[in-house]
């Protein structure tokens, strides 16, 4: 697994990997993470991952599924 770049935001870091002939989009938020795989032949290149993560509707839909992962944690062990 390579990595080819981590973004850093003011909600949570992403890092972008290339593995088998996949980009790996991995976001993280305190302890919990989310990844999305996606095949290199899907896509054309680095630069349409780029453009999904100047999505401002995917990074709050990122976000949202942070909070009911920690919402559903919490109500597990609280």
């Amino acid at each position: 697994m390579r990595v080819l770049k981590t973004i850093p935001t003011d909600n949570f870091n992403i890092t972008l990997f290339t593995w088998n002939e996949k980009y790996l989009l991995k976001f993280e938020q305190g302890d919990l993470e989310q990844t999305y795989k996606v095949s290199a032949m899907e896509v054309v290149g680095e630069q349409a991952i780029d453009e999904v993560l100047a999505d401002e509707i995917f990074l709050k839909e990122v976000q949202q599924r942070f909070d009911a992962m920690r919402e559903s944690w919490y109500q597990r062990i609280y």
